[in-house]
Parts: structure tokens; C-alpha cells; sequence
């Protein structure tokens, strides 16, 4: 199981506040934000292009939602989408915001001027009704003005937070209205719908923080630490320290316990850099190696490949010739070097996959990619027209057949 990412709840709000502008762009956080901008585009649909948007909205107050659940239960990072991290409450609180919205809405267009009683309430009581219904899913306690009072009173001063946010957001629609003729519409509605999205799942992250850091005050026992312990990430924790205070003493015996910990699960990535400073110290250079080959397969498995590219470059320090033990690694990491400008490992990797797997269906796709890069550079075009008349040889009916002998006119013409 892949590494739970925690906040402490004792962690200060100035310094998660500061964070909380880069959660909503963190892992799943800026797809989800990104795809519910671009679901506005659903109400250019005909006939049913109003529902269409209420839908896009009461989806993004529900992943919101869900967000504010998973930051109130201690992890740090957004939640993926579909994780129904609040369930059912979620969607009430969805629905609320939706009603609140149309309210807002209606009121400005039958009775402007009631809106200054309207949006002082709104901006007041949301944060107080969301978080009610983190603590218990309750619709009719979440939606009492008692409740609302308790719950500000129990935050104190923090509690203006998610409420400037809340105003900043309404200033937000305020703008989007204002200034929506200074951009066509179909420009527009993205980038706004982003910035709303993004404010949204701010707030609500921010609302996370504050029941998180106050779970104990109001009865609530955060996940997060709970599910560490069960997959024994805590004991990963105490594992490398004993570890690193033994091999002072016997460093043979830490790392049989750290292979032996190696062994049994995945393994966070303490453990294994642990592992491999003790084997670089005890100058065990192949077992660098087959363990290098076992990391790079457990990163690839936890779509953390560029690290796993890391330890390529690591290995390659001990063994020139080393390159991931499976095709599709080999590839897959191939590629990731080529699109992140890293030509050397690129070819390295390229390479390796031709020699190993030189009738591999793929193969003909990474001889591209090597001539290519070689190609680029004057001193080697002469070896990238070779290996692209092998590649042509070899493989004269594949798809790429046409790509390869395409760059082989464009490398013989500068030649």
C-alpha cells in the first residue's frame, strides 16, 4: 500500500494556511479542478444547459466536501475523486450550497436591495453549517442558528477565515459578472469556473485544517493516523531509526533487518534509502544493484516514476551498463527521460531496450526515440542513420516504418 501523506494536527494554521494555496493544485486536486472548469462548458448544451451547470456545481461543492473530510481526518493531500470521503452528508452540503446559490441569485434579480441582509447571513453561516455536517452528518442540527453559534464560538478568531474566504468568493462572482463581456464566453467560463473551483476547494480545505486541529474538542478521532499504524507505517518510522543507531555497531545485522522488512511488504522510501547507504558503505555493489532493480519495479507500480528514474541514474554510477530488468519499465522510463529533456538517459535507456529485447514489438518505437535524440546532435547523426537502416531492415512492415525512414531523409539531408 503506498504511503500515507499526514499533517499533524499540531502543526501551526499560519504555516498550513500558507500550504493550503497549493492543495487544491496537489495530486488529484488539480485534475478534479481542472475537469469540473471544463464540465462548465455543459451549459452551451441545449435545453438542458442550466441543469447541466447546477450539476457541474453541486459535484464541485461535493468533491469540496469531500476535501474538507479528508484534510479534517489528518491526511495532506486532496482525495481522489469518487473516494465519498463526507457520503451521504456530501451531498446534503452540496444541495445547501446549491439552494444558497439560487437564493442569492433569485434574490438579486427580484429584490437587489435585500441582499445586503442576505449575504452577510450566507457568508456567516456556510463555514458553520459545512463543518456541522463533518462532525455528524446531521442536516437539521448543521442548519440551526444555535449550532452556528457554538461552532464559531469553538473556533474562535480562525473561524473568520473560511468566512473571508466565503466573501472573497462572492466578490468572485461579482467580478465574473461584471467583466464577462471583456472575454467571450467560451473563454470565459473556464477560467472562471477554475478560480471558483480552486477557491472552493480552498475554503473547504481550510475548514479541514481547523476541525483537525480542534478533532479532540469536539469529539472527532482523525483517520489518517489510525490507518498509518494499521499498515505499519509508524513502525517503518521506528524501524529506520533502530536500524540507523545499529549499524553503528553491526551494520550487517541492521541491513538483514531491513532486508528482511524489505521482504514482507511495500516498503516506504526511508527504508529503502536506508538500505542502500548501508550497502554503499559495505561496498556490496551487486547487491545495490538487484536491489536497485526491485525499487525501480515497486516505484513503478506506484506511478512514481520519476524517482524511479533517480535510482536508474543511481545505478547507472555503479554499473554503466544497467537498465531496468522488464520491458515495459525499460520503456516506460525511456519515454519519461525523453519528455523531461533528459537525452543522455534517453538514449541510455533506449538502447538498453534494443539490446535486450531486440524483437520486442516496442523495439522499433525506442530505436526511434534513440535516433532521434542522437540525431540531434551532430557528432553522433552518422550512428542515428545507422541504427534507423537496421531498424528499417529489421522491421520492414511495422507501423513505424514510414516515421523511420522519414528521419532517415531529414539525417542524410544534413549529413
Amino acid at each position: 500500500m503506498p504511503r500515507i501523506e499526514m499533517v499533524s494536527a499540531d502543526t501551526p494554521f499560519g504555516e498550513r494556511f500558507a500550504a493550503g494555496f497549493g492543495y487544491p493544485l496537489r495530486g488529484a486536486g488539480l485534475a478534479t479542478c481542472t475537469a469540473l472548469a471544463l464540465a462548465h462548458y455543459a451549459s452551451f448544451l441545449p435545453a438542458i444547459g442550466t441543469l447541466a451547470n447546477l450539476l457541474v456545481w453541486a459535484a464541485t461543492w461535493r468533491y469540496a466536501a469531500d476535501c474538507m473530510q479528508h484534510t479534517a481526518n489528518g491526511y495532506a493531500n486532496p482525495p481522489d475523486v469518487g473516494a465519498d470521503e463526507a457520503g451521504t452528508a456530501g451531498w446534503a452540503l452540496a444541495l445547501i450550497h446549491l439552494v444558497a446559490a439560487l437564493l442569492f441569485a433569485a434574490c438579486a434579480w427580484l429584490a437587489p436591495s435585500a441582499l445586503w441582509l442576505l449575504v452577510p447571513v450566507l457568508v456567516l453561516a456556510l463555514p458553520a453549517i459545512d463543518m456541522s455536517l463533518a462532525f455528524d452528518g446531521n442536516v437539521l442540527l448543521a442548519l440551526n442558528p444555535a449550532t452556528w453559534w457554538r461552532i464559531a464560538l469553538g473556533f474562535g478568531g480562525a473561524y473568520l477565515v473560511p468566512v473571508a474566504i466565503n466573501l472573497l468568493l462572492g466578490a468572485m462572482v461579482a467580478v465574473a459578472m461584471l467583466t464577462s463581456a471583456l472575454l467571450p464566453r467560451f473563454l470565459a467560463l473556464p477560467l472562471y469556473g477554475f478560480a471558483y473551483t480552486w477557491l472552493i476547494v480552498l475554503a473547504f480545505h481550510l475548514m479541514g485544517v481547523l476541525i483537525h486541529q480542534r478533532h479532540e474538542r469536539f469529539g472527532l478521532e482523525p483517520e489518517a493516523p489510525k490507518l498509518a499504524k494499521a499498515i505499519g507505517q509508524d513502525e517503518d518510522s521506528r524501524l529506520v531509526d533502530e536500524a540507523r543507531t545499529l549499524a553503528g555497531s553491526d551494520p550487517m545485522a541492521a541491513l538483514r533487518q531491513l532486508a528482511e522488512r524489505l521482504r514482507q511488504r511495500t516498503a516506504p522510501a526511508p527504508v529503502h534509502q536506508l538500505y542502500r547507504e548501508l550497502l554503499r558503505r559495505q561496498g556490496l555493489r551487486d547487491d545495490l544493484l538487484v536491489h536497485g532493480q526491485i525499487w525501480i519495479a515497486a516505484l513503478i507500480a506506484q506511478n512514481e516514476a520519476r524517482r524511479a528514474l533517480g535510482v536508474v541514474q543511481e545505478c547507472c554510477t555503479i554499473d554503466p551498463a544497467f537498465v531496468p530488468d522488464d520491458p515495459r519499465t525499460c520503456g516506460e522510463l525511456a519515454d519519461l527521460a525523453d519528455r523531461l529533456g533528459m537525452a543522455r538517459l534517453a538514449i541510455h535507456l533506449g538502447r538498453g531496450y534494443l539490446a535486450h529485447w531486440p524483437r520486442d514489438e516496442r523495439a522499433p518505437h525506442y530505436g526511434l526515440l534513440v535516433a532521434r535524440l542522437l540525431g540531434a546532435q551532430a557528432e553522433h547523426r552518422v550512428e542515428a542513420v545507422v541504427l534507423l537502416e537496421k531498424l528499417a531492415t529489421a522491421w520492414p512492415e511495422h507501423p513505424l516504418r514510414k516515421d523511420i525512414a522519414t528521419l532517415q531523409r531529414q539525417l542524410v539531408g544534413t549529413a
